[in-house]
């Protein structure tokens, strides 16, 4: 279903169709409406215009057509959610490690996005289509918290502010050998891997990537840190953690295997969980931090390696 044609009528002169009608009608990023521009669903004064540099002068008339999201074909899934924080535009989430965010071979049912579009019955679409809008992400196997967008303007709001690095991100961390220092920062380009083209590595022909790390308590085994990052690089983490010769604990891709380990430790996953992440609230603009206790193999893992005193 279409909604009914939206009517402007311009009092003063704009440089740019899409910027003017991004302004005016902001519950449609800039981006949704060149493409609706392209399609030919904006009309100037009687005619489609399909630039979205066209200028406009007082007196023009604008009728534009919405289309309504498309469904994006994906099966709903009734997989429980431990949600943080919900409101009209977004919803904050505690993912379980294990769970992967979005549909990819081996995993079409069975992701967070497929939970979201069970669980969430207020999407407005994102992009002319009806799904969440997943600002960012997490592996499969680091659990915590996690925001997703319900509707375009959030959407929007939130990309800005993780492009721009004005969010915090904080995580905790086990990671292997007793750190020396009681924090530092690791500010080292990551790209591919040279090689191993399915890993990524500290390379100068990498992106920029900041890590700052405190170590919270160390045993002989293992150390627990918290982490902040100002980048978001794929493994950034896991990358740099490995980079200092004390990769994440349960790292089958950045570490090693290890010998001699209490025979009660048990673990099936890295040992990386997203503590805290705090965000300015795309329609209130006040901050919004939330913060997701470590799961039950975490502290396990936790009072074995790094026993508190």
């Amino acid at each position: 279903m279409t909604a009914a044609p939206l009517t402007f009528t311009i009092d003063r002169r704009a440089s740019r169709l899409d910027a003017y009608l991004a302004a005016v009608h902001p519950a449609l990023s800039r981006s949704r409406w060149k493409q609706l521009i392209a399609a030919g669903r904006v009309i100037l004064n009687g005619a489609p215009v399909l630039k979205a540099n066209a200028a406009l002068a007082p007196g023009d008339e604008l009728r534009c057509t919405i289309p309504a999201p498309e469904p994006i074909g994906l099966v709903p899934a009734d997989i429980p959610l431990d949600i943080l924080h919900e409101d009209a535009d977004l919803i904050v989430l505690n993912k379980p490690a294990g769970l992967v965010v979005h549909p990819a071979p081996g995993h079409a049912a069975d992701t967070l996005v497929n939970a979201l579009i069970h669980h969430c019955t207020d999407l407005r679409g994102i992009g002319g289509e009806l799904r969440p809008g997943i600002v960012h992400r997490l592996d499969k196997d680091t659990s915590g918290v996690l925001v997703v967008a319900k509707n375009e303007p959030a959407h929007a709001a939130l990309v800005a502010q993780f492009s721009s690095h004005a969010i915090r991100k904080e995580y905790l961390a086990l990671a292997w050998g007793t750190c020396n220092k009681s924090a530092g920062t690791v500010e080292l380009p990551i790209g591919r891997h040279p090689v191993h083209r399915q890993k990524m590595a500290v390379t100068d022909k990498g992106r920029a990537a900041v890590t700052h790390y405190d170590v919270l308590a160390a045993g002989p085994l293992a150390s627990l840190l918290r982490v902040r990052i100002e980048t978001g690089r794929t493994h950034q983490i896991r990358v740099h953690l490995a980079h200092l010769g004390h990769p994440v604990v349960g790292d089958a891709t950045y570490g090693r295997a290890r010998h001699g380990l209490p025979e009660d430790l048990k673990i099936q996953r890295q040992m990386l969980h997203a503590h805290v992440l705090e965000i300015v609230h795309p329609r209130t603009g006040h901050p919004l931090v939330c913060t997701a206790p470590p799961p039950a193999d975490f502290l396990a893992a936790r009072k074995i390696l790094v026993p508190e005193p």
